[in-house]
């Protein structure tokens, strides 16, 4: 059977340029408000948290467990793919998506109401820890849902182009929350930013929410899934079907995705605690760097899906793989350096890296399944890859910072592209043409 999966504007009348404007909008929108949401969380943990909501113990303490809530969202994230999964290959992705999103929003806005710890004790990290998990389980079915609202409306020639709009979402995302902070700590005092300022980008989130809602609820469904619906009908089980038969694609494409979330956690939660704290750089001052550098991953996000679709997704994610195993050696001579110059530069490297390790999956991660788990395939190999990278990446690069130096900081860096870039040299070559 013609699967029909990765083609989608020349089909079923959904080819105009209106209707085309209107699918990419949908999928970096979303996914802009999604990382905004996740994002938000990741750098009030790395400033403000561990004193807010933990008891006064030393300042690395209280910042170890704030990432440790950090994490929670990360060990949500597969659990969200599963079920978001489930009924995205079953039902459709428009439908998913739109509760993908409303969980995110949700669980966001409402941290911004949360007591803190000298109120009401270990109720407010417990508050916090169900919100982050909510967090996790609404990234968990974004992710998977906008790739393939972009590559299955994709014309045969520009998956790549059409699968990096939902991987723009991140730079995007990051650029309206640490600029938000950043706006924060400039036009606040510090007693201010403590008490109140860091709940309103949690409150903004319910105004973009309404905003990504607004777009996705004009969407119709995706070419592909609607004709894999009327020529078989859909998966009972999509998740038993997928580990049934598809068990090796997952297992590649989870230990692909391991690098971009290493390289990317590494340059901002981990690089902003660690900066703030250890380098003694002012929080203002290194949010700009960091607001400079995430423009680097921008162009590598643009730059790697132009070169995907003139080469292979594949051989792209693998040469920014070779990057980043290179880059690590440098952690340490520029984060280390004293300046905050070289600092940016080792930010902005990693960054622009992370944009060819990142970019070109929202192509080659849906083109490893076929249309009838593949919402589900994509959906669990990314969320369980950013378990193993992301999650417990900035808690471990704190350890190995404090007790062996930045140099172990930027092997683990490296490791982890080493690890990325095995699984792809294993992995398929190219697309999925049949069910």
């Amino acid at each position: 059977m013609s699967d029909l999966q990765l083609k989608g504007p020349t089909m079923h009348g959904q080819g105009s340029p209106a209707s085309v404007r209107r699918v990419l909008a949908a999928s970096l929108i979303g996914t802009a408000i999604e990382f905004y949401d996740f994002y938000i969380y990741a750098t009030a943990a790395s400033l403000v948290f561990g004193p807010l909501f933990f008891p006064a113990s030393s300042p690395s303490a209280q910042l170890l467990s704030a990432y440790a809530t950090f994490a929670i969202a990360f060990i949500a994230r597969p659990v969200g793919a599963v079920f978001f999964g489930h009924f995205g290959d079953r039902m459709g992705r428009k439908a998913t998506l739109v509760a993908s999103l409303l969980l995110m929003g949700v669980s966001t806005t409402l941290i911004a109401f949360l007591p803190t710890f000298q109120m009401v004790g270990w109720v407010a990290p417990a508050l916090l820890c169900l919100l982050r998990f909510g967090q996790g389980l609404g990234l968990g079915g974004e992710w998977g849902g906008a790739a393939l609202l972009a590559v299955e409306n994709a014309p045969d020639g520009k998956r790549a182009r059409f699968g990096m709009f939902p991987q723009l979402g991140a730079p995007v995302g990051f650029i309206a929350a640490n600029g938000f902070f950043l706006l924060l700590g400039l036009g606040l005092s510090e007693e201010d930013f403590q008490n109140w300022g860091w709940r309103l980008p949690f409150l903004a989130s319910a105004l973009l929410v309404a905003v990504g809602l607004w777009v996705r609820l004009s969407l119709t469904e995706t070419p592909a899934f609607s004709k894999a619906r009327q020529e078989k009908a859909p998966a009972l089980i999509p998740l038993g079907e997928l580990l049934r038969s598809h068990w090796r694609e997952v297992l590649g494409g989870t230990f692909a995705v391991v690098a971009c979330f290493v390289v990317y956690y590494v340059a901002t939660a981990f690089a902003l605690g660690f900066g703030t704290t250890e380098l003694g750089y002012s929080r203002e001052a290194f949010l700009l760097v960091q607001l400079i550098a995430i423009l680097f991953m921008a162009i590598g996000i643009i730059a790697s899906g132009y070169l995907s679709d003139a080469l292979s997704s594949r051989y792209v994610l693998m040469a920014g793989c070779l990057a980043a195993v290179a880059a690590g050696f440098l952690a340490a001579p520029l984060m280390g350096s004293s300046s905050l110059v070289l600092v940016g530069v080792f930010l902005s490297l990693a960054l622009l890296i992370m944009g060819f390790v990142y970019g070109p999956l929202g192509a080659w991660l849906p083109g490893l399944f076929p249309t009838r788990v593949r919402y589900s395939g994509a959906s669990l190999a990314f969320n369980v890859g950013g378990v193993l990278g992301g999650g417990l990446t900035p808690i471990v690069a704190q350890v190995l910072a404090e007790e062996g130096g930045l140099g172990w900081v930027g092997l683990y860096f490296s490791g982890a592209a080493g690890l990325s870039l095995v699984a792809l040299a294993l992995s398929r070559t190219t697309y999925r043409n049949h069910d």
